[in-house]
């Protein structure tokens, strides 16, 4: 289901900071209430469902909210 590539989506070339990027990127990716962090949330919810049905459901929206962290 997941496939790891050690290169990069996009080129990139940073040539001056950008607090304001830096900081959007933070809350995105590294914030108690950021996409990152409630895909983990429902990654680890899956696990303590009794039944198979909500198991998927929770491994599904987990996924999407990884993609919201890569697509945005």
């Amino acid at each position: 289901m997941y496939k790891y590539m050690k290169t990069l989506t996009y080129p990139v070339n940073i040539k001056k900071k950008n607090l304001k990027m830096a900081k959007y990127m933070y809350t995105q990716l590294g914030g108690p209430n950021s996409e990152l962090s409630a895909a983990l949330r429902y990654f680890s919810q899956k696990f303590s469902m009794p039944d198979e049905k909500g198991k998927a459901l929770l491994n599904d929206i987990a996924t999407e909210e990884l993609k919201h962290t890569i697509y945005k």
